[in-house]
Order: structure tokens, then C-alpha cells, then sequence
């Protein structure tokens, strides 16, 4: 069934959790299957493991 996949910054588990409700309810949309069928992978990436530019991101940001 549809994988769902997201790579982004760290987030609370209260965004992670409307990321996801949002996320199904989008592709069911389109997809008519309930949401059951959908799975949702978070891939949380924190700025010092990215590299924009030549540069970390943690740089560029400040926290």
C-alpha cells in the first residue's frame, strides 16, 4: 500500500502527529483506500547533519 515519505528538521510529536493526519488526509484524496492503508515515514534530519552551499546548515541557521 502507499508509503509515504518526509524528510525535514526535528519536530515535536505533537507536529509529527498533525504531519501525518494531514499527510493521509491529502493522499486520500487522491487515493481513494482508507487510511488505514497508508503509512507514514518521518526522517528527521537536525541541522548539523545537512549541508547547503558547501556549508552545514547548523551555521547558516541560528538556533
Amino acid at each position: 500500500m502507499p508509503i509515504i515519505t518526509i524528510e525535514g528538521p526535528c519536530l515535536s510529536t505533537d507536529q509529527k502527529r498533525q504531519l501525518v493526519r494531514d499527510l493521509t488526509k491529502a493522499a486520500r484524496a487522491v487515493i481513494p483506500l482508507p487510511a488505514e492503508a497508508f503509512t507514514v515515514l518521518i526522517k528527521e534530519n537536525s541541522h548539523d547533519n545537512v549541508g547547503v552551499g558547501g556549508e552545514l546548515l547548523a551555521d547558516k541557521i541560528p538556533n
